[in-house]
């Protein structure tokens, strides 16, 4: 999964996160730490791999249940589940969501705009 980096290198802030949950996302099944370094291919230590999951489980990125003696680790959603999710952490993050919204909204193509009208042309009006 990692031919392009060269050995000894270290990756980018985040890189190893994003290569382990894409690698958790493909995954038919709930992945072991052991079983994330061995699909990873990679020189990384195994601790590296439990404190990356352990992290990723801390931010609400994945679930886990026990397998045996160490845990199992699956994603909580899809890319676009995980966007959205940050998303709105962002929104909720600030007591002003009306202010986010507009320059979300400001911001935003005119495609993107008119998708966003469509989609929101569905929910009532609850003010």
């Amino acid at each position: 999964m990692n031919a392009e980096r060269l050995p000894g290198v270290r990756r980018a802030g985040g890189a190893l996160e994003s290569e382990v949950l894409a690698l958790l996302q493909s995954s038919r099944q709930a992945l072991t730490p052991g079983e994330v370094l061995q699909r990873l291919g990679d020189d990384l230590a195994y601790s590296t791999v439990v404190t990356v999951l352990s992290r990723m489980f801390d931010k609400g990125l994945l679930t886990r249940s026990k397998r045996g003696r160490a845990y199992a680790y699956t994603p909580v959603d899809d890319t676009h589940g995980l966007a959205a999710r940050r998303m709105r952490q962002v929104l909720e993050s600030d007591p002003d969501h009306e202010a986010v919204l507009v320059r979300f909204v400001e911001d935003l193509s005119a495609q993107d705009e008119q998708l966003l009208r469509q989609l929101l042309g569905d929910v009532p009006d609850q003010r």
